[in-house]
């Protein structure tokens, strides 16, 4: 089942020329409008978030808005540098979210990104990190996937949803109440429709489908069964300039997978080679099959670390075979490489003289790609005495910087997030407790070492400015050993609650 991507940017042009005008731009919450000629007439063609929100619209008359709105930020509409934009930002979604992209404009994207969800922790996270990415450049926007282009096109602009899934097999539930100009019908039919009493999808739906044509035409079926996802709509896919990408075209269709493994194989070892004519190794990998039906299905892998080695980049995309759906054949497959970055010749170290270190970039591409880039971390330790400031996670391949754990006290295998509360009983406020109860469970300490005294990092924040920790190693009757605290010195309460707190289990 295909999974289409609608990226809604609802105020393109007024967010890129505040982009373009950087410091000189109107303060963000000052109304702007760029404004166009239509013959004769001077009209508002497009507002920003805060034109909204003072009841300007697009498509009213300039100097009406000017009239409501005093001291408001007035510019002339630049519809073919707002072209060129989608364009650019078209190529930067294609080498991050999905290998098929392309514009709808005037206002947003499109993208296929069947198979491509699980790099980026699936759906849901994918389209929250666009909006987010989007918005921390200035860009207003809202995404939604759903199984068709005309689905997710409606429901990204008439759900009032930052984010918007919806489920596999669920399109036409999710398009029934939405308002008829969600199917991308021109304005005379959308009157037209109304003059006759239809508001929602839904009720179009629910008719019989020869009166409508009669009167309108084949194109309101034609949006309809494209929405339900009946019909399918291909998206051409942008293509950048400078892509390295090799392809092959077939006399005949071919639809085995071992047919198409082939294939790859000899696709890969040729962009390999033009790979290592620019000194490049590849990031990402885009594998587009080319159906006799006009529809393109996609594969697309990502590694590590920059990689031209054709045997590891064949197995990857071989892997994902499986999912490729060749309907009555496949008549071309195109592979590109939309991520590269150089790649420089390493020498092989005899094992006589050194032992090398263990390359483990090829089993983190096959998990990556099986689970998610985003699901593949590792620990990295960080300068802090806070235990949970202590550590973060990085990218399983990042540079090691040196760094690391102080030594002089034992950390727990398993450290809690968030330490949990427990009850203790101390013979003396710097002694370790004799006993404690976790979760409903009283245990009786038999061992314990300590107290290593941590202390609050007041330049963060003034709560931390006394406060202290002390940490003990305790081991039960049964021989658990836990790493509990007291928050405070056991005196002054200044310095803490005085509670016990279970921060972390020993292995």
């Amino acid at each position: 089942m295909p999974r289409v991507v609608s990226l809604f940017l609802p105020s393109w042009p007024t967010d890129r020329l505040r982009r373009k005008l950087g410091d000189v731009s109107p303060p963000s919450d000052k109304p702007l409008v760029t404004v166009g000629r239509h013959g004769n007439r001077r009209l508002v063609t497009a507002v920003d978030r805060a034109a909204v929100e003072a009841g300007l619209r697009v498509g009213m008359p300039a100097t009406k808005a000017q009239a409501l709105v005093q001291g408001l930020a007035v510019m002339d509409a630049e519809p073919d540098a707002d072209a060129e934009a989608l364009e650019r930002l078209a190529l930067w979604a294609l080498r991050r979210y999905a290998p098929i992209v392309a514009t709808d404009p005037s206002d947003g994207l499109v993208m296929d990104t069947t198979g491509a969800d699980h790099l980026h922790g699936g759906e849901k996270l994918m389209l929250i990190d666009m909006v987010k990415r989007l918005s921390q450049a200035g860009i207003l926007a809202r995404a939604a996937v759903a199984d068709s282009w005309g689905a997710a096109h409606a429901v990204a602009r008439y759900v009032r949803q930052t984010v918007s899934v919806v489920a596999v097999n669920a399109t036409y539930d999710a398009i029934l109440s939405l308002p008829i100009p969600a199917l991308r019908l021109p304005d005379a039919m959308v009157s037209g429709l109304r003059v006759l009493g239809f508001d929602r999808v839904g009720e179009l739906l629910k008719q019989p489908r020869a009166p409508l044509t009669l009167r309108f035409g084949p194109e309101l079926g034609r949006r309809l069964d494209q929405a339900t996802g009946r019909l399918a709509e291909p998206i051409e896919p942008v293509r950048p300039a400078d892509v390295i990408e090799v392809k092959r075209a077939f006399g005949e269709p071919i639809g085995a997978a071992e047919t198409i493994a082939r294939y790859v194989g000899k696709l890969v070892q040729a962009l390999c080679l033009e790979l290592e004519a620019k000194g490049l190794g590849a990031r990402r990998l885009d594998l587009l099959l080319y159906r006799v039906d006009n529809r393109i299905e996609a594969i697309r892998v990502g590694t590590a670390l920059p990689v031209r080695d054709v045997k590891r980049l064949t197995r990857l995309i071989c892997d994902k075979i499986e999912k490729i759906d060749p309907g009555f054949g496949i008549e071309l497959m195109r592979l590109s490489a939309p991520l590269a970055e150089p790649l420089t010749p390493r020498q092989t170290i005899s094992s006589l003289i050194e032992q090398q270190d263990a390359d483990m970039s090829d089993l983190i591409d096959i998990l990556g790609n099986r689970v998610g880039e985003e699901k593949l971390y590792r620990f990295a330790p960080v300068a802090s005495d806070v235990p949970e400031r202590s550590v973060r996670r990085v990218a399983p391949a990042s540079v090691e910087t040196g760094d690391a754990w102080p030594d002089h006290w034992p950390r727990p295998a398993r450290l809690f997030a968030v330490p949990e509360l427990i009850e203790a009983i101390a013979l003396l406020p710097d002694h370790p407790p004799a006993s404690f109860t976790w979760r409903g469970i009283r245990r009786r300490v038999k061992r314990a070492d300590g107290p290593e005294r941590v202390f609050g990092e007041w330049w963060k924040r003034d709560g931390e400015l006394a406060a202290v920790r002390d940490y003990f190693q305790v081991e039960d009757e049964a021989g658990e050993r836990f790493w509990i605290y007291r928050a405070g010195d056991g005196e002054d309460a200044g310095t803490g609650s005085h509670r016990w707190f279970l921060h972390g289990i020993f292995g």
